[in-house]
């Protein structure tokens, strides 16, 4: 289910990010603004990286085979990851080059001077759009969770990535909108250069932020403290007394593996033991759905 909001979301940032980057770029070259071009080159950079998106989670559904025994879930990690870089080096770093580059031969905006304030505000309203879906589908998955901490702590990648582009992609318009209109009233384009700087800025902070949650990801993380107190739960019963141990590890957004340490009693048969483990299995399954590899060590508790 979550997956599937993810794409939702993906589908609809994607759909405006490339009509606002077909319009920003003829806004461009109609008064070449700094601004404009900048963020042609961020929508551009955004629709590339909900194509990728795409891409990875269509690749991860691949069934798991010789080489790869748990499956290709985390494809979808690594995608991600991907995505902070295209918008550190394609969205900012190229917003930040062309600030510098304004910066030093300024000049103001000679014609058609209307034309990146109604791009600007229409694409401020077709963001909104895909802004207000994403926000939509996280709060499906995102239950009480503060919005900083679901950023954080969001096993699927797609959710927060296109939630922080679309935020960037905001402010990034407002910065530009603001630049634009300063230079048109004062005929200075270094208020277009600084717009354009402060887009530049955004985008790399961005970056920055989703690299470090995606690399996270990518080392491997546990499950959620929730699950892994359902999953401890789960394991005791019938023919378990405690757990001695327990380490779990997302294969994937939607695949835990858990292994596990169980205590036995000390007079029981191996087919008592392979029974509680069995039963076991199957209580944690139930309790975490997507806890599907799951490894038990049945041993005795020393003092």
């Amino acid at each position: 289910m979550a997956h599937e909001g993810g794409t939702k979301a993906i589908v609809a940032a994607l759909t405006a990010n490339l009509g606002i980057a077909v319009t920003k770029f003829v806004a461009y070259l109609l008064t070449h603004s700094s601004s404009m071009l900048a963020e042609s080159v961020h929508s551009l950079a955004d629709s590339g990286n909900q194509v990728l998106l795409l891409v990875g989670g269509k690749r991860a559904r691949r069934a798991a085979d010789e080489e790869h025994p748990f499956g290709y879930g985390r494809e979808r990690y690594l995608y991600a990851f991907i995505v902070s870089i295209v918008l550190f080096s394609l969205g900012g770093l190229f917003a930040l080059y062309e600030a510098w580059h304004k910066w030093s031969d300024p000049h103001p905006i000679e014609s058609w001077h209307w034309v990146p304030i109604v791009v600007l505000v229409v694409a401020i309203g077709l963001e909104s759009y895909s802004f207000r879906t994403a926000i939509h589908e996280s709060n499906q998955v995102r239950g009480s969770q503060s919005w900083v901490s679901f950023v954080r702590t969001a096993k699927a990648p797609e959710l927060p990535v296109v939630l922080l582009e679309d935020l960037g992609a905001l402010v990034g318009l407002v910065l530009a909108l603001l630049g634009v209109s300063l230079t048109l009233v004062t005929e200075d384009g270094r208020w277009d250069a600084a717009g354009t700087a402060g887009i530049g800025v955004l985008l790399v902070l961005i970056a920055v932020v989703l690299a470090m949650e995606t690399r996270s990801l990518l080392l491997g993380e546990s499950a959620t403290k929730d699950a892994v107190q359902r999953i401890r739960q789960a394991l005791v019963g019938e023919g378990v007394a405690s757990v001695i141990h327990l380490k779990t590890l997302h294969l994937g957004p939607d695949e835990v593996l858990v292994a596990a340490k169980i205590e036995v009693p000390a007079a029981s048969s191996a087919a008592d033991v392979a029974a509680a483990i069995d039963a076991a299995e199957a209580r944690v399954r139930a309790a975490v759905p997507i806890a599907r590899v799951i490894y038990l060590e049945p041993d005795l508790r020393t003092p």
